[in-house]
This record gives C-alpha cells, structure tokens and sequence, in this order.
C-alpha cells in the first residue's frame, strides 16, 4: 500500500482565552481542534467541510505552518512538518502551498503580476533573470493567462483573472499539497465553473494533491475524492463523496445536505426538520452530538471514536 503524502494524527489545537477577572483571572482553554486524524494521497482532493467556527481553517493553518498545534503530528512524506525537527518555512512552502479565498485582497495592489510570481523565487535562490522569465511565463499559459498579463497590475484584471493569478502564485514553486480556501466563493456564479475546470485540469496535469476547506457542498461534492466533516473541533463523518452525499449517517451531516439550495423544489422547513427522523443505530451506540445543540468549547469532548460502518466510510459514535 502506498504510504499517504500528508498525515495527520491527533492534531489539537486550542487557545487560551482571558476571563474578565481581576488580572486576566479565569483563563479557559478555547478547544478549536480535537484529536483529528486523516491522510492526503497523491493526487487526490480532500475536502473539509462543516459550518464556521468548526475548525477546518484552523487545521489547515496548522498544515502550513501558520498555526502551531498544541498536539497531536503532521507529516509530509513521513517527515515532521510541525515540531520538532520540523522543516523551516522556506522549506515547507516548497510542500504546501495555498490557494486564498479572496482575490481582491490576496495580491499586492503595488505589484505587478510578473513582481508577484518572481518573488517566491528568488526568496528560494532563483537569480538568473531568464530562468524566472521562463517559469512565470509557462505558469501564466498553465493557468489560462498570456505572458503579456505579466506586466501588467492587479486592478487591470477581473475576479476570475486575479484568482488565476493566485493559483499560478500558488504553484511557482512546484508543491505537492495545495490548500484550497473557499477558492471559488469570492466569485461570479458564471465564472465559478470556470476556475473549478482549471483547478481541476491543473490538478491532473500536474499531480497536485487538493486539500479543500468549503462549505459550499457543491463544489466539494464536485471536486472531491473523499470529504471530512468537521463539527466543533471533531470528524464526525468521513467517506467518499458517494457515500457522504448519497448515504450520509451523521444527523449532523444530514442537515448539512438537506440544507443544499435545490432551486426546483420549494423551501420545506418539515423535510428539514425530518431530515435525522430515520438515522440508522449501530448496535445501540449513540452520536456525541447530533447537530441540534452546540458543544461546550471550553471543555474536551466526551469520549468518542470514529467508526467503520462501511468501506471506507466511518461516523462517530460514544466510545463503547
């Protein structure tokens, strides 16, 4: 079997929050990430998904080194990527890279294209002029754009340009994991498919594994390989997209796809209320949460363990 590109486990990430007692008195520990565990193949798209405040962009601000963890290992082709002996960030951008959300406020408005793309090349020791004119231009043509864009600056350029232009500024360096942050959210409607098509092409033209944190379910059930959900801190779910979508077992992922906005059928609060009324037992094991109420974040959540209910797909029960 293959060994995994990315591996994460039992990543914890919490944050100390002050109280409003005299002298910061009453500190309690905000538990964003509790003990999640999963591996990234080659080539293949993971996505995350789950509401606000779930903590998907926290674990993917612990991949690229941008939030430590307070627990738990992540490796890159088996090789810690935080603590010790981890690699520095110069290091670890040749890895990961990430693609942001908005593309209006992710490029440098006093920077050409050409300025943006050059640079992490030369932070990672690329001084021939003609070498960087080389890779510049081959990554413009990659993502859908000419080299005459390169001279030119970010107001010159649409949404759906200026998204091109992240991704090319994403893959200048030849990573292996790309996050995917809400990548397409910021966008027109009309040219939503379009930057999806090329992260897609880009993905099999290049070999990029895609990490995606979304809470837009069409495009993950369009983009992925296989999909987390993430509820307060925890996996509650996991499978295929086949399974996630077509089978889901989680109440609380359940009313995440009953929530999906389906423009031919009028809005129904009962078929969303009734949407865990038929959830399946497994040997008389409980869900921690079904969705309905909100965990306490300031304390660890009860026991619990992901269990296989099928190929490949696992939910989370009380620990037996």
């Amino acid at each position: 079997m293959t060994a995994p590109l990315l591996q994460v486990d039992d990543l914890h990430v919490r944050f100390p929050i002050s109280g409003g007692g005299l002298l910061g008195r009453g500190r309690r520990m905000l538990h964003a990430v509790n003990g999640i565990s999963f591996s990234l193949a080659k080539g293949e798209c993971l996505s995350i998904v789950g509401e606000s405040g779930c903590g998907k962009s926290t674990t993917a601000l612990s991949i690229l080194g941008l939030q430590e963890p307070t627990e738990g290992m992540i490796r890159y082709r088996g090789l810690p990527l935080a603590g010790p002996g981890a690699p520095g960030r110069m290091q670890r951008a040749k890895a990961v890279q990430m693609v942001f959300q908005d593309p209006y406020a992710s490029l440098n408005p006093r920077q050409s294209v050409r300025s943006s793309l050059a640079a992490p090349l030369r932070l990672h020791g690329f001084t021939a002029g003609s070498e960087i004119d080389g890779r510049i231009e081959v990554m413009l043509k990659n993502v859908g754009l000419t080299p005459e864009h390169a001279n030119r600056y970010p107001h010159e350029f649409s949404g759906g340009q200026r998204q091109r232009i992240g991704i090319a500024r994403a893959l200048i360096l030849e990573p292996e994991i790309v996050v995917l942050d809400e990548p397409v959210s910021a966008l027109d409607v009309s040219i939503r498919a379009q930057i999806i098509n090329l992260l897609l092409d880009l993905q099999e033209k290049l070999g990029l594994s895609y990490l995606m944190i979304s809470h837009d379910l069409s495009v993950v059930e369009h983009m992925s390989d296989r999909v987390l959900v993430m509820y307060f801190g925890q996996i509650v779910e996991e499978g295929g997209w086949r399974e996630i979508f077509e089978a889901p077992a989680h109440p609380y992922t359940r009313r995440l796809i009953a929530a999906i906005p389906d423009p031919e059928k009028a809005l129904n609060t009962a078929e969303l209320q009734d949407c865990v009324s038929d959830v399946p037992q497994f040997a008389g094991r409980s869900f921690i949460s079904d969705g309905s109420t909100a965990p306490d974040v300031f304390t660890a959540p009860a026991p619990s363990e992901l269990v296989e209910i099928g190929a490949s797909h696992k939910v989370r029960l009380a620990s037996a």
